[in-house]
């Protein structure tokens, strides 16, 4: 299922400088989650940009395992 839905997104740096898009549109990944918590439901970006429920659903997983490899550095810094 997770790989399904990984296929409906693309990272070509000839669309929108190479941001991971909704394969065939230029709707990219992060515009969808600001989309989401702005307080959007999945079906009313859906309908307003002309994908699917899934597509939404593609851009939570992936950018759920982005941030899932994602290496955090703890500083000390003197106060």
């Amino acid at each position: 299922m997770e790989e399904e839905l990984l296929k409906r997104i693309t990272v070509d740096p000839k669309v929108m400088t190479g941001k991971p898009v909704i394969k065939g549109t230029r709707i990219t990944v992060d515009l969808i989650l600001e989309l989401l918590a702005a307080g959007m439901t999945p079906e009313e970006i859906a309908k307003d940009y002309n994908i699917g429920i899934e597509d939404v659903r593609a851009a939570l997983l992936y950018a759920a395992k982005v941030l899932g490899r994602e290496e955090v550095i703890i500083v000390k810094t003197s106060t």
